[in-house]
């Protein structure tokens, strides 16, 4: 019985051992992200405070304004073409870039029953929608079927 006491006592000790070992490889890994986490977090304020980022992120912001106001008429008359595209069953084809006479209308064209269809799609956020431009271009004859 004394033995089986003293390998009981040995047992409980090497499992106490084991548990204190794992907390404090624990403790050294929780360490161990902290530490990693705050070289990090300086690293990104490095880079933050740079006048390089700073600049970069000026030059960026700076680019996208411009694309998007270049572009702006362009975007808004593709919104039209595709509505005026999808009520009246045509198949939109492109618009494009920039209203050219500035009439506040940007030319587009679509297919509609085999046909290319000429338009002129509102280039402002106020006006979206098309309309039919078929401008010096002479009217569709018909063929007229013959009475018998």
């Amino acid at each position: 019985m004394s033995e089986d006491r003293e390998n009981t006592k040995e047992e409980t000790a090497k499992e106490e051992n084991q548990e204190q070992n794992k907390e404090q490889n624990q403790d050294e890994t929780g360490n161990q992200v902290v530490l990693w986490a705050d070289s990090l977090k300086t690293k990104l304020l490095e880079i933050v405070s740079s006048w390089k980022f700073k600049l970069g992120a000026i030059a960026s912001v700076l680019v996208a304004v411009v694309l998007v106001v270049f572009f702006w008429q362009h975007s808004i008359a593709v919104v039209g073409m595709k509505s005026w595209s999808a009520r009246s069953g045509a198949q939109p084809i492109e618009c494009m870039i920039k209203d050219t006479n500035d009439d506040s209308y940007v030319s587009c064209s679509a297919i509609l029953k085999e046909e290319v269809i000429p338009l002129e799609c509102g280039a402002s956020i106020f006006n979206i929608g098309c309309r039919v431009n078929y401008g010096a271009a002479p009217p569709v004859a018909r063929q007229s079927q013959p009475k018998i």
